[in-house]
Order: structure tokens, then sequence, then C-alpha cells
């Protein structure tokens, strides 16, 4: 069978696919694929609809058929980035996170310290930068027209990542003596830090003095995450943030966009929640925090205050986004309530219907020829209803409906039951792949009747309903 692969595409074809990759969050070869699938979907050859390629589109002018915009540019588009790539075993992660950033749109150009280049190669850099590579402060060819201000200076925006100690400690203190250092001195641009090192290091007091005076003088950070090192036997906070959350902070610090949501107090939940059974069992669900997680983002990029309560998820937490992490239901209800008074409140977490009326002390163990204990079970507080009914209820109240059968009858019952302005209801049976899936298809359920969108991403997803949650709250005074 034949491949088709991205470099075999004409340039203003790539452009395009680079522009709709950018706005749903994927790589080009993802949304290629989603294209070539839905595509297919549509059967052409039986009479129906045209597949929506990347010219016209079979949902209109306005999308095509993953349900990305078609107008506009890519959230990078025209923006110029200087990415400096300290020397660590994280450097890897800056290949990525070039290729990320030029999905986007955005022009990246690249400086590398010596250390740098001990881990990754100026060769693989260049080439996914398509620039050239910047290394020594003193290259006669770059430097006939001081090269170091004028990278300091034609950047929208400066990132650091891996942030290494050494280079935390340079900017800290006011040293030059190489090329990356000299350009972050020399800058009178926003700069961007991934720190990435030693959990030892990064605990140390020097590092901490370091961090503290940058944040005093208006750097902003991103990570360091926590989890394993690369050597061996070493774990703590030190790993370098994943690419697209650096991603995520750049477009953020760079967004020029109008925010009809400025001063706007947001709640939003996610996830699952997980009832503990003893020690080391608990109750949960499939509920990978994918779609609350981009919800709050969404509502972020818009100028909202948006409160993320957060079950227990393997994603990380959304950039301009305070979050609040907890396990249990009851957590997470005391954790809104906490949070009042809001303007809105969206509640997209998959909370755990019951618990266990008492959970064990130990493991519980399995005796021989006695059966499987028997669980006494209790419902858990229903948070959307307690909110849509409180006395410092949000002017909007936003509820999800996951279900796998009658959609829209159970939805409209939430509706009248939980006391909400309208239910996000999507169906969650497991052909669909919605559960821990990077796409999804909702219906909007209001006492106006229903509105069905179009499958998408969940990001897609994210940013229509935010933009319906800014227009409901248009003629509400701030």
């Amino acid at each position: 069978m034949a491949s088709i692969t991205v470099r075999n595409l004409d340039a203003p074809v790539k452009d395009r696919l680079r522009q709709l990759a950018a706005r749903n969050g994927v790589s080009m070869e993802e949304q290629l694929r989603m294209m070539i699938r839905d595509g297919v979907a549509t059967d052409p050859l039986s009479g129906g609809v045209e597949p929506a390629g990347l010219g016209r589109s079979a949902q209109g002018p306005a999308e095509n058929a993953s349900g990305v915009s078609m107008a506009g540019s890519a959230s990078l588009a025209g923006r110029r980035i200087l990415l400096i790539i300290g020397g660590g075993i994280a450097a890897y992660k800056s290949l990525d996170l070039i290729r990320r950033l030029r999905e986007r749109g955005a022009a990246v150009r690249c400086v590398m310290t010596a250390a740098a280049q001990e881990f990754v190669t100026p060769l693989s850099v260049g080439a996914l930068s398509a620039d050239h590579v910047f290394t020594d402060l003193f290259d006669r060819q770059a430097e006939h027209d001081i090269g170091h201000i004028r990278l300091s200076r034609e950047a929208d925006l400066i990132v650091v990542a891996p942030a290494t100690a050494d280079l935390m400690a340079k900017l800290a203190n006011g040293l030059a003596n190489d090329l990356a250092s000299t350009v972050l001195l020399a800058t009178d641009k926003q700069v961007v830090l991934a720190p990435a090192m030693n959990p030892r290091m990064w605990s140390h007091k020097a590092t901490r003095r370091n961090l503290a005076t940058l944040r005093g003088d208006g750097i902003v950070f991103v990570g360091p995450n926590a989890g394993e090192m690369a050597e061996s036997g070493e774990a703590g906070a030190g790993r370098m943030a994943e690419p697209l959350e650096i991603v995520a902070a750049v477009e953020t610090l760079l967004d020029r966009a109008p925010k009809p949501l400025a001063g706007r107090r947001i709640i939003v939940t996610s996830g699952p929640t997980h009832e503990p059974i003893d020690p080391v069992r608990y109750i949960a669900n499939r509920s990978s925090g994918k779609q609350g997680h981009a919800i709050a983002a969404a509502l972020a990029r818009l100028g909202a205050d948006v409160r993320l309560v957060s079950g227990p998820v393997s994603i990380a937490d959304p950039a301009g986004v305070n979050t609040v992490h907890v396990e249990r239901a009851e957590e997470m209800r005391d954790a809104v309530e906490e949070l009042l008074p809001a303007d809105a409140a969206i509640f997209v977490a998959a909370v755990a219907d019951w618990r266990t009326s008492a959970s064990a002390q130990q493991k519980i163990k399995k005796q021989a020829d006695s059966g499987p204990p028997s669980l006494q079970m209790v419902e858990n507080p229903d948070i959307l209803a307690g909110i849509g009914h409180h006395r410092q209820r949000p002017y909007l109240v936003v509820g999800f409906a996951a279900e796998t059968q009658n959609l829209l009858a159970n939805a409209q019952a939430k509706l009248a039951r939980k006391g909400a302005d309208f239910i996000v209801a999507n169906d969650v049976s497991p052909e669909g792949g919605v559960m821990g899936g990077d796409r999804n298809r909702v219906r909007i359920v209001s006492k106006a009747g229903v509105e069905e969108w179009p499958e998408m991403s969940k990001d897609a997803v994210a940013a229509k309903l935010a933009d319906l949650v800014a227009e409901r709250l248009k003629s509400v005074e701030v």
C-alpha cells in the first residue's frame, strides 16, 4: 500500500494543513489522518456528502469535516520566538517544542549553549527551525551587526527550554559570558523559563533564591513538573514541562485577541473522582479530564479568572488557570462552594455517583472460601444540583451529561432536575472513544431546545463553549 507524507504535499497545501492542525491542537500528520478518516466516513462513492478537503468544506464555509474553522490563521502566525536551549538531557524536548511552535505559525530562531550541543546537534535544531542556529558569542559573521543585540530585540518572546540551574543563576545575577546569557541580559522582551534539573538542584537554597529573584524581575516560569528523572533512581520536582505546556504559556502571553470574559470569575470542574474502598482500591471512572481542562484553558484565553477544581488526572494543569486538586466527590463539592461567588460554573467532572459508607483503614484481604466482601454504598453529593439551587448560584450554570443511551431524554431530565441553564450532552458509549480520547461530539440542551454540534477536537469544543459562555454573560454587569 502506498503511503502519503506531509513532505510530499505542495507548499500552499502544507501551509493550510499547518494552520488547521494548529487550530485543532494536533500535529500535521494527525490532522491529515483525521481529514482522510472523515472523508472516507462520508462515502462519496455511495452518493453521500462530498468529503471536506483542504479547500471546500462539507460543513459549509465556516468549518471542515473535522469541525475546525477554516477562517483566520494559526494561533502564533507572524510571531517570532527566540528559543534558547540549555544543556541538559531535556534538550531533546526542545526539538518537539520547535515543531509545535512552527505548527502554530510561529517563526522560531534558536540559540544553543555549548552544553546543549552535547545533547542535541545544531543540525537537528536547524532542520526543524528552518533557520540558522546561533551558538557563538564571537561569531564574526553574526556579530558584524551586533548579532546578540539583534537576536534579543527582534523576537516577540524569548523561551529558555531547558532552563538549567546555571542559566537561571547567570540571569538572576546579571552574568553574560556566552551568547545565551548575553542575549538574555540584552533583551527588552518577555522571557519564559522552563526549568529542568535534578530535584536536589531545584530545591537547593541557591536555586530558590535565584527563582525568587527572577520572578521578582517579571520572568515567567512553566514547570518544572514532578516525576522520574533521567538518572536511575532519581525522582521529584525538576522535569522540564512538556512542549505543549510551554506552547500554551507562549500562546497566552502573546494573545492580543479581545477578552470578552475579562473581569469574570468562572469555576470549572474536571476529571474523575476516586472514592476509596481501602488504602489501595477505589471506585472511579474513565474520565481523562481532557475536555474539562480544555474548557478551563479556553475560558482563560478569553480573559476569565478561571478556578479549576480537578480530580485525579494524568494531564498537566492548564496554563493561566488556578487549579485546586481534589480526590473525592465530597472534596470537590467543598472546593467548589469555597470558590463562590462566581459569574459562571461549568461542571465537566465525571463525579462518582456512589462511595462506600466507610473506607477500610487496612487493605481488605481475600479470604479463602468466604467470597467477596460486602460493600455498603451511599450516594455522593450532587455537586451540579447543589450549585444550581445554591443561594449564591452563579448567573450561568452549565452541566455535562455523559450517557450511553437515551442521550437527549436523559439530558433534558437532568436540565430540569439540576437547575442548570444548559446541559452539554455527549454519548460516551465505548465505540465512540470519547472517554480518554481527543475528540467529542456534543449537543447543547436548554429550555430553548437542542443545538447539535459536529464532531470536533475537544479543544475546538472548548473554544466554542467558551464563546457561548461569553455571549451569555455579555449582558450581565461585572
